[in-house]
């Protein structure tokens, strides 16, 4: 991470004194309007913003936040992280540092240690976690030791963690249920749910509110077993494959996490895409494309950058015991189709 810019930073980029600069801050006169143009234009490239800076250079200690994010492959997760690369000018203004890990956090014992092992290293922790007792005691351990703690994506609201930054999935379930009983009208027959893991909060609540919904108001469908991919491709191909052979009655499929190039890989090859109602979630370059190509019906949308600045500015203004603005950091459930693809 490099240094926070300065006003003699911005100087030398805008090819000017370090007077000019303060003018063309403050709003002083004596500086012609293509020399200000340079200047602002230097700020912008840079992102510098100096009240911020400030601000932050006046305290006593630069801070270090960690991001313990899943390994492998999964798209939504990988859209979070490059938005978090895309705040290194806000992040380095306010001398904050943020170290990004890739951990399996299906493992509740590999969670655990690598939250553990984070004690008295950083000022803030934002972890895609399991709900598991082993990671709820080192949520808790890192609490007491003083460290904030945001869960992202999926939560342990059990754990003393401070918040929870990431849609409501129970909501998200039952509207991909609600897509899944209107898709498939009046047809009687069966549907597969996919899952990472039963183990993650998010995954859990999704299934739930989606067979509350299927349970409540499609009463000629029938909701299968859960399979769990561990959001990984080959497995998830695997599983549903399984699936289409022993069900041929099967009319709908929720994915619930990722491992979806693995279940689009076997329902287009089934050649049973057009008869079995497909719906995911997350816009990625692969769910548009299939999207587009018709194999999935209904994407359920979370914003990454929002999520990625939302667990940002959550952390940062627990360490600098500051409030919480509620609405900002509320992340949005979208539906996207083919018909509204952004």
């Amino acid at each position: 991470m490099n240094a926070p810019l300065t006003l003699r930073d911005i100087a030398r980029q805008a090819g000017v004194s370090l007077a000019t600069v303060d003018r063309v801050l403050h709003n002083r006169p004596g500086v012609r309007p293509d020399t200000v143009r340079r200047v602002r234009d230097a700020m912008e490239r840079s992102a510098f913003q100096p009240h911020a800076a400030a601000s932050e250079l006046a305290r006593a200690r630069a801070r270090r936040f960690a991001f313990v994010m899943p390994s492998g492959g999964n798209l939504f997760m990988q859209q979070i992280l490059a938005h978090l690369g895309e705040m290194t000018g806000w992040m380095a203004a306010r001398r904050l540092t943020i170290d990004t890990m890739a951990t399996d956090v299906f493992d509740p014992t590999v969670l655990a240690a690598k939250l553990e092992s984070l004690v008295g290293q950083v000022d803030g922790v934002a972890v895609v976690a399991l709900d598991h007792p082993s990671v709820r005691a080192a949520i808790n351990d890192l609490v007491d030791a003083g460290v904030k703690v945001v869960t992202l994506v999926s939560d342990v609201p059990s754990s003393r963690r401070h918040h929870y930054v990431g849609i409501d999935n129970i909501a998200a379930g039952r509207t991909a249920g609600a897509l899944v009983g209107r898709f498939v009208g009046d047809r009687k027959g069966r549907l597969a749910i996919v899952a990472g893991s039963q183990a993650l909060r998010d995954h859990a609540e999704r299934i739930f509110g989606f067979s509350q919904v299927i349970g409540s108001e499609f009463r000629q469908l029938e909701v299968l077993p859960v399979v769990e991919g561990h959001d990984e491709d080959e497995l998830s191909e695997r599983l549903t494959i399984r699936l289409l052979k022993e069900y041929p009655d099967m009319i709908g499929l929720y994915n619930v996490g990722a491992g979806t190039p693995g279940v689009a890989k076997a329902l287009a090859e089934s050649g049973r895409a057009d008869e079995v109602v497909f719906v995911g979630h997350d816009v990625t370059v692969l769910t548009r494309r299939l999207l587009l190509n018709g194999v999935m019906d209904a994407a359920i949308s979370q914003n990454p950058g929002h999520e990625a600045r939302a667990a940002v500015r959550v952390l940062l203004a627990l360490v600098r015991n500051e409030p919480i603005l509620s609405e900002q950091e509320t992340i949005r459930i979208d539906i996207v189709m083919r018909d509204n693809l952004p």
